[in-house]
């Protein structure tokens, strides 16, 4: 029985191709195909099941790699979510790897790199062969140790207003609360954070994408 795939992405030249390249390997399928992620899930929808393998590219407009990745996920935690992308920096993986996806390969892999990686996702629930996935691996352990930081809603709240103008009388005010309770929010969040100052603590905040500016 035929290793089933789905498609996103927004350039249509390179989907058809990608589409004909997996159809040409021995035991793969093509299924499903969009030009963004809403497309995608919207044809999935009406397939008779879920594909095996379901790549999407990081970058499309409509609904992005992370979006779909994201909802697919969370509706099908069983999926099998490959995200597919030109960059290769630590932000760009560790935004998919956070979203779902359980391998990242690069547009510009081989063709026989290529379908390697498509049976070991199928039977193994991963890739790890590439440079890109040597890092995934190191990257899955970065964000396996942020969530054990287990930093609550609160200190999300204090964080997002720490890296403002804000004074930490205006910061209690705004989360009302009592500046005291501020104090306590800023001292559990330096441990957590292993940073001695308000300038150290909002750094690390944006270096780990805990807040948005």
């Amino acid at each position: 029985m035929a290793i089933t795939i789905a498609v996103a992405d927004d350039h249509r030249l390179f989907l058809k191709s990608l589409g004909a390249l997996i159809a040409n390997y021995p035991g793969l399928s093509i299924v499903a195909e969009g030009i963004n992620g809403k497309e995608l899930i919207d044809r999935m929808a009406a397939l008779p099941a879920l594909p095996d393998i379901i790549i999407i590219d990081v970058n499309m407009p409509t609904m992005d790699g992370e979006a779909t990745a994201k909802h697919i996920h969370e509706k099908y935690p069983e999926a099998k979510i490959v995200a597919l992308s030109m960059k290769d920096d630590d932000r760009s993986i560790i935004k998919m790897i956070r979203a779902g996806c359980c391998a990242y390969l690069l547009k510009d892999i081989h063709p026989d790199e290529l379908e390697k990686a498509l049976h070991e996702i199928h039977s193994k629930g991963s890739y790890n062969a590439d440079t890109v996935n040597i890092n995934y691996r190191r990257l899955l352990q970065y964000t396996q140790k942020e969530e054990a930081l287990n930093i609550t809603e609160k200190e999300l709240q204090f964080l997002q207003l720490a890296c403002s103008d804000h004074t930490y009388k205006q910061i209690a005010s705004d989360m009302n609360i009592s500046v005291r309770s501020v104090e306590a929010h800023r001292e559990c969040l330096f441990q957590k954070l292993n940073v001695q100052s308000r300038v150290g603590m909002a750094l690390e905040a944006l270096r780990r994408d805990l807040v948005k500016l």
